[in-house]
């Protein structure tokens, strides 16, 4: 997606993502009316907050705090040779594993269930 944000950029530094691209990876758990639905209440993403690098004073592996990982598992919002879990989720260490249906964008087509799912992350 680089390429493609780059592409989109607007002069203020900001992105939007063309519907058709919206709705197939990231809400293509949706019928067409609930995706133009949550699509007409997004707001430009802040591109810089994909491109500039963050700094940790810690490995989030090496931080003695409970994780979890919530793991949607028809989020297609990344290309499926860089998938969001286990690439991303191995990186925190020790790790409590929840594993949902749903896409990206689950606070749209399923809310109750992403909450149970971060009650249950937080379950201790």
């Amino acid at each position: 997606y680089v390429d493609l944000f780059a592409q989109l950029e607007k002069p203020d530094g900001s992105v939007e993502l063309p519907f058709p691209i919206w709705r197939e990876a990231f809400i293509n758990d949706a019928d067409a009316e609930l995706a133009q639905a949550a699509y007409d209440k997004l707001n430009p993403h802040p591109n810089n907050t994909f491109k500039d690098s963050i700094s940790l004073s810690k490995n989030p592996a090496e931080m003695e705090i409970p994780k979890s990982y919530i793991n949607c598992t028809e989020d297609t919002s990344l290309p499926h040779s860089l998938p969001w879990h286990p690439r991303l989720s191995e990186k925190l260490g020790l790790f409590r594993l929840v594993q949902t249906s749903g896409s990206h964008e689950l606070c749209f087509t399923n809310p109750s269930l992403l909450g149970e799912k971060i009650l249950q992350a937080g379950r201790d």
